[in-house]
This record gives C-alpha cells, sequence and structure tokens, in this order.
C-alpha cells in the first residue's frame, strides 16, 4: 500500500466509502458532531500529522472546518478502498 494522502481520502469521502464505527458514532453524538461536519472537514481540510505505522492501516489527523465554520479535527485511517473515520473533536486553543 502507498503513502496515505488528503487526495486518496478525498476520493474516497467522495465516493462514499466511509466506515462509520458505533464507536465512532457515539463520540460524535457526545461532541454534537455531525457526519456532514466531518465529510465537509475532510474535503476542505489538510493532513497536520501522518501515523503511517498505525495498525490495520496507516491514519493521519486532519484540519478542518465544520458547516459552521468552526476548527475541527479528524483521526481517520484507510486502507485505500475506504476510508475509516476513527474519531472527531473541536480542539481546545492550545491545540
Amino acid at each position: 500500500m502507498g503513502k496515505l494522502t488528503i487526495n486518496i481520502i478525498k476520493k474516497l469521502i467522495k465516493s462514499g466509502k466511509i466506515r462509520w464505527t458505533n464507536h465512532v458514532m457515539i463520540k460524535l453524538l457526545q461532541r454534537n458532531i455531525s457526519q456532514s461536519d466531518i465529510e465537509k472537514a475532510i474535503l476542505d481540510g489538510e493532513i497536520l500529522e501522518e501515523y503511517e505505522n498505525d495498525y490495520p492501516y496507516p491514519s493521519c489527523l486532519i484540519y478542518g472546518m465544520n458547516l459552521k465554520g468552526e476548527v475541527l479535527h479528524v483521526a481517520c485511517g484507510s486502507n485505500e478502498e475506504e476510508v475509516w473515520i476513527i474519531t472527531a473533536y473541536y480542539p481546545n486553543d492550545a491545540e
């Protein structure tokens, strides 16, 4: 598998190839973040950190904006066939 890039992730998001786990859906509800917020943040975002050796797939942290224009961080991984959303959160000022 090649290097995980923002273009690969965006292509998969646009194709609807997204894996939403039960864990992430609970976290999104707790944090008042919608699936649409995540998709927008990724499509307009950029990679802040890369985790090439993550298991089972390489992952990254994406900096983007939600539908209201608020900063949103999204952690996701990919096997180049689909994107796994790991978590998302609103960073605090220290981050």
